[in-house]
Formats: structure tokens, C-alpha cells, sequence
């Protein structure tokens, strides 16, 4: 995979922090990690709406406090939108109804969060969730290596609901560097058995503070194996932290990609990375 092309498509003001998004029907629905709303774009009439996923939510919740949504993904009419675990008040998921456009359920996975921490060995402190892919039979979580231990890893978690008896399989990845800085997981997306992931190079041991950004990836897993088929870096500054695919032909597959600026400027710039086939 050696051709790609990495263009800015609009920029949308109201959202910032921008961690994930879903394409469907030429709007774009949008998660930041800062933020208690998940949004709702129109790319025809660029119109944004805002859904209230949590209590009194606001644009830019503190630090300490805020629920880090950072991996959204779809299954039928329903989002499925995960906290990263990265402390005590991170550990939620909730289910939106796409038809009704409401919030369904809340849930609390902070035991469930610690059952994969157990399993994987991955201390409380590198545990730190940027990816979510859910196909109606099977979770795969991913778990982003930017804390001391350089841990990503994947979780595949064989169950029709979480909170229903499950089935779990952890495998690790050794991702590329840049400037010595491994590189993390920050997304993926499932397309024909195919996952397509994001990953940054981002100069800190910590999965709370940030750190200096030297660049992204994009990648990609066969599922039956789950082994990487190829990584390609495509940008030497950018945090990209969101992927859902646009469009796709024989020859040509596309995504819109997000980025976190790690700022309270409530403006976010949605690229199109087109790759070759």
C-alpha cells in the first residue's frame, strides 16, 4: 500500500477535541473527549446538532472529571460510545438510538474494564482504550500503548452484549516508531474483514498528560489472523484520532479522519485519506 492521498475536507466549528466519528447517510456523528455531547453534522446544509449522552453536559468538562469518550462504533441502528478507562471516572458506555436520536442506556464498565486489565496484564495506569469495533457477534477494543509499558493491544471479546457471559482473547502489537517514540492505537474501523486502524507517535509515558505529537499511521489487520498486512505513515504532525470509511470502489478505498488538537478551541478539521488498492 504505498499511494495515498491526505486532503482537509471542511472544517466544523462548535466541536473540539474531536476522538471519533461514524459516516452514515452524508452526516457525520461525532464524539470529543472533552465534551458530555455527541454531535451531529450535515455535510449537505452543514448543519450540527447536539445530543446529550450525559447529565448537565457541557463542551469543555475538566480534565479530572470528564467521561474521555474516545472510541464510537456502529451496529445497526445503534452507537456504541466508550470511555477509555484511563481513571475511575472513564469507565461508561452508552448506547444511542439512531432512529429516535436519544441516548438508550448508561453503562458502568469498571469491573468489566477490570477483567481485561487482569487478563492482559495491563496495569491500571496503561490501560487506556482509543478503539471500538462492534460486528453483532464480536467486540474488539484496542487498547492504545502510549502509557510506560508500550502496550497496545487488542481485545476481542466473543459476546452478543457486554454484559452478558463472554469469551476474551488479548494479542499485542509492536507498532512502528518515529523519532524513537512507538507509535499507539487511536481508532480502527472494520471494513470486509479487514481492520483498518490509526496510530500516533506521541512523546509521553503517560496515558493521562500529553505529549509532543511526531506523526500518524494508518494500518491494517486481516481479521483470520489477526497480523498486520501493512502500516503507512501519513503525516508528520498531525493526531489523528477518529476513522469511518467514506466511500469505497475496486480500486480506491476512502475515510474521513478526525483529530484531537488537545485544546479548548472548539474547532475541528475533517480530512479524506484515500488509499489505492
Amino acid at each position: 500500500m504505498e499511494k495515498f492521498t491526505l486532503e482537509i475536507l471542511f472544517q466544523i466549528i462548535g466541536i473540539g477535541s474531536a476522538s471519533g466519528l461514524i459516516y452514515q447517510d452524508n452526516s457525520l456523528f461525532i464524539i470529543g473527549d472533552n465534551s458530555g455531547y455527541l454531535y451531529e453534522y450535515n455535510i449537505d446544509n452543514s448543519d450540527l446538532k447536539k445530543h446529550e449522552i450525559i447529565a448537565n453536559p457541557t463542551e469543555n468538562i475538566a480534565k479530572n472529571i470528564k467521561p474521555d469518550f474516545e472510541s464510537i462504533t456502529q451496529h445497526g441502528d445503534t452507537l456504541y460510545i466508550f470511555g477509555s478507562g484511563s481513571t475511575d471516572q472513564r469507565n461508561k458506555m452508552v448506547e444511542f438510538d439512531l432512529k429516535n436520536k436519544t441516548k438508550i442506556a448508561t453503562n458502568n464498565l469498571t469491573d468489566f474494564y477490570a477483567v481485561m486489565q487482569n487478563f492482559s496484564g495491563i496495569k491500571p495506569e496503561d490501560f487506556n482504550l482509543e478503539g471500538a469495533i462492534f460486528d453483532g457477534e464480536n467486540w474488539y477494543l484496542f487498547n492504545r500503548g502510549n502509557g510506560k509499558t508500550n502496550k497496545n493491544a487488542i481485545f476481542t471479546i466473543h459476546a452478543k452484549s457486554l454484559g452478558e457471559e463472554f469469551s476474551l482473547i488479548s494479542v499485542d502489537y509492536k507498532l512502528p516508531k518515529i523519532k524513537g517514540v512507538r507509535s499507539s492505537f487511536t481508532d480502527a474501523i472494520l471494513v470486509d474483514n479487514k481492520i483498518y486502524f490509526l496510530a500516533t507517535a506521541e512523546d509521553t509515558k503517560s496515558t493521562y498528560a500529553d505529549g509532543e505529537i511526531l506523526g500518524s499511521f494508518i494500518g491494517r489487520i486481516d481479521l483470520k489472523t489477526m497480523k498486520i498486512d501493512f502500516t503507512k505513515k501519513i503525516s508528520a504532525t498531525n493526531k489523528f484520532e477518529g476513522i469511518t470509511l467514506y466511500k469505497k470502489s475496486n480500486n480506491q478505498i476512502e475515510f474521513l479522519l478526525c483529530e484531537d488538537n488537545d485544546t479548548e478551541l472548539l474547532e475541528t478539521k475533517i480530512y479524506k485519506l484515500t488509499l489505492n488498492n
